[in-house]
């Protein structure tokens, strides 16, 4: 009995089949970068409009020519957290939030340091002071709601000091503060002398401030306009000395 050999099979449409998906693929892949160029290149892609809201003193142009951001620009190009960065660079601004909406919105919402009081220059000119110190300039139509600062020097440090204790103060207790100066003593560097709208005169230290202001208040609504001491003790002098009822009587027997 004859016995015939089996030839092996030949599995030749496996190879093409891979081919075939390799072409695919490659299809693919090009037509997703052709959608991608042509995506870039269009206008839905790029920033229509960069909003500027929240601040104060800052000019919005100002604030945009620091953000590096402007209409046209990619849209996908900066991060809101470089957007971020570059505005903080700004002295004025404390905090900012930069906000991307699909397609081409940008807000940038700025939060300036709390105006603390004022300067006046020699011709007049306001000057708003903030927290941290910086000063920069306010419109001639401003109500002068905060203390004049008076006497002092751009780059003393008890003037950044005293900014910063003023802007952690609640704003009703020191609503009556009217000027602010600086009296060094060698006993206190950061001595400072304040004048109130109530005609009263205070001297104290800006390191001792937040711990007075409760006696200070005590005083002024009870006592008439004085000079007040806060420093290691508490003294109160009235301007006027106190006439006592039956020193008034003799006075007036005596005129009679």
């Amino acid at each position: 009995m004859q016995v015939q050999e089996k030839m092996p099979v030949l599995r030749e449409p496996e190879k093409r089949r891979r081919s075939g998906k390799k072409l695919l693929l490659i299809l693919f892949l090009l037509f997703v970068i052709i959608l991608g160029v042509l995506f870039f290149n269009s206008s839905i892609s790029k920033v229509a409009t960069v909003t500027v809201e929240g601040q104060h003193y800052l000019n919005p142009d100002e604030i945009r020519k620091a953000a590096a951001i402007v209409a046209g620009d990619s849209y996908f190009g900066t991060s809101a957290g470089k957007i971020e960065a570059r505005v903080r660079t700004l002295k004025p601004v404390e905090n900012v939030k930069v906000i991307k909406t699909f397609p081409g919105s940008i807000t940038i919402h700025v939060q300036e340091f709390k105006t603390v009081a004022y300067t006046l220059s020699k011709n007049g000119e306001l000057t708003a002071i903030l927290a941290n110190g910086t000063g920069i300039a306010a419109g001639s139509d401003m109500v002068v709601d905060k203390p004049i600062l008076s006497g002092w020097k751009p780059d003393d440090p008890v003037l950044a000091e005293l900014c910063k204790t003023l802007a952690e103060i609640p704003e009703d207790s020191i609503a009556d503060f009217s000027e602010i100066k600086p009296e060094p003593s060698p006993s206190y560097k950061d001595r400072i002398k304040i004048y109130t709208r109530t005609r009263f005169e205070v001297i104290t230290a800006v390191s001792l401030l937040p711990d007075k202001i409760p006696t200070l208040n005590a005083v002024i609504e009870i006592q008439p306009p004085g000079l007040v001491t806060m420093l290691l003790a508490d003294k109160y002098a009235p301007f006027t000395p106190e006439v006592s009822e039956n020193q008034g009587i003799s006075q007036n027997e005596t005129t009679q």
